[in-house]
């Protein structure tokens, strides 16, 4: 038995939900060939892979911003990468597929509706007040036509499996979402340092998806131009995700720009160069709301375009994603999504909400508060893993300003059951051992329809026990393999 193979053997498969060993420590069948690769490495060639990897993802740049409250300033990073892959078999896939597709056209439907009609709203399925005083409600965003009807051009859908295997979404996100690089990058490492294992295996491509992305941006164009100026709009170099612009702009031969970069005239908006002026037709922007545009949210942006909301307004520049739809991925407004999908849609959702207690009802707050140790409590606004109590690790000090604060401002916070998230297994200091993970799963969508890229970004778990995946917090990623066949 090699070194791995009697790692594995005593790995602990039981209390969780374990994606590469059945309960009794068989291995699944999807898994078998990840495995037997595996199994025949000595834990030297191991280390040297994994090393081997880490220089890469150095010399290459792939790195992400650590923000702290321990850290008087922020540390950049390589983003942790395992190289065992996760396998996702093809019946599973497409039913995920099918559900991710059918959640993000109801969330579409329900942005249009309420900038418009407000159909849900006034057949009280959704409560008004919930949506009025969302701080990412824009009244801006009334009434006026969006490309194609699109508000969100690209998705980041975060999935988890319970003890019993069974999927849940977690959390939508639909305003900026990140990690498209990371799905890329760590397919191309592991293609590159485990080529026998990627080529022994039928797993889908995922490169094929940038072209798909960039036909999205490409199908907002005003007056349908055939071949449109496209800008992606960073914060700058200082952003956690400044890595990812970079490289999508490289991979989509898109410009790459700040706002400074960037100039409004005559309600159409223009990007500098050494050969003066050109119009910019669909902006791809990776900064929130608020500092889009000065003259239309926060005054003292430095990071937007003065006149960018006019223009916009002129239907002469897209923006992707729409303004206004962070109402969509609000925690709260997260519990009444398959109400939506049954509203808008006429069906019963194919993926499931974790059960979610909205804290202004009365009866579900005092039930939350009586069991604050094995609850995980939200701020409905917050992303990124920030805003979180969970229960079971939290201490008594924690627990008791946490029933403060939602006593004090319940309609800021929401609170879900924690959940045994799936396991799988990664590498550490040349051991295999067990971490939770979930799923962020990637759709883009056009107009015509919805594309999932096969895979998405499976996030870690690194300290042992916790459940916190976030990059931001100190996570790491591996590579998802949907297979083929």
């Amino acid at each position: 038995m090699s070194t791995a193979q009697a790692q594995w053997f005593s790995y602990d498969a039981a209390t969780f939900y374990d994606e590469m060993f059945e309960r009794d420590h068989s291995v699944r069948v999807h898994y078998e060939e990840v495995y037997r690769r595996f199994g025949r490495m000595k834990e030297a060639d191991l280390t040297a892979r994994q090393a081997a990897m880490d220089r890469r993802m150095l010399e290459e740049g792939i790195t992400f911003t650590l923000y702290s409250p321990d850290q008087s300033e922020p540390l950049e990073r390589t983003i942790p990468f395992d190289f065992i892959p996760r396998v996702i078999p093809k019946a599973e896939w497409e039913m995920l597929e099918k559900g991710l597709k059918q959640r993000i056209e109801a969330l579409n439907r329900f942005v249009r509706d309420i900038y418009h009609e407000q159909r849900i709203i006034r057949d009280g399925v959704v409560p008004r007040a919930m949506i009025i005083a969302n701080k990412y409600f824009r009244p801006e965003m009334a009434g006026l036509h969006v490309p194609g009807n699109v508000y969100m051009t690209t998705a980041g859908i975060d999935l988890i499996r319970d003890e019993q295997g069974d999927y849940y979404v977690l959390e939508d996100n639909l305003r900026t979402p990140s990690g498209f690089s990371y799905l890329y990058k760590s397919r191309t490492l592991v293609s590159q340092l485990l080529p026998e294992l990627m080529f022994s295996c039928a797993v889908r491509d995922v490169e094929i998806s940038l072209n798909v992305f960039l036909r999205s941006l490409r199908k907002l164009a005003p007056s349908g131009k055939p071949d449109p100026v496209i800008a992606l709009l960073t914060p700058g170099p200082y952003n956690s995700a400044y890595f990812e612009h970079t490289f999508l702009a490289q991979q989509m031969g898109i410009h790459l720009v700040e706002g400074r970069d960037l100039v409004a005239k005559d309600h159409k908006i223009y990007m500098r160069g050494i050969k003066g002026l050109q119009q910019v037709d669909v902006i791809y922007r990776r900064l929130d709301d608020d500092y889009l545009d000065p003259l239309a949210f926060s005054p003292d942006s430095l990071l937007g375009v003065a006149g960018l909301m006019n223009a916009y307004r002129a239907g002469n520049v897209a923006i992707a994603n729409a303004p206004g739809t962070g109402v969509a991925d609000d925690k709260a407004v997260y519990a009444y999504v398959p109400d939506m999908i049954r509203f808008y849609l006429g069906e019963e959702p194919i993926l499931r909400n974790v059960p979610t207690y909205i804290m202004s009802r009365q009866e579900e707050r005092d039930y939350v508060l009586a069991n604050l140790p094995r609850m995980v409590v939200k701020e409905t606004s917050l992303s990124g893993g920030y805003g979180m109590l969970i229960g079971p690790a939290a201490t008594q000090l924690e627990i008791a300003a946490f029933a403060e604060a939602i006593r004090r401002e319940p309609g800021r916070y929401i609170a879900q059951p924690t959940m045994k998230l799936s396991r799988a297994p990664v590498m550490l200091g040349g051991a295999m051992v067990p971490r939770h993970i979930d799923l962020r799963a990637f759709v883009l969508s056009d107009g015509d329809g919805a594309h999932v890229i096969p895979g998405g970004l499976t996030r870690v778990a690194l300290k042992e026990g916790s459940l916190v995946v976030n990059s931001s917090q100190g996570g790491g990623c591996k590579d998802t393999w949907v297979m083929a066949r």
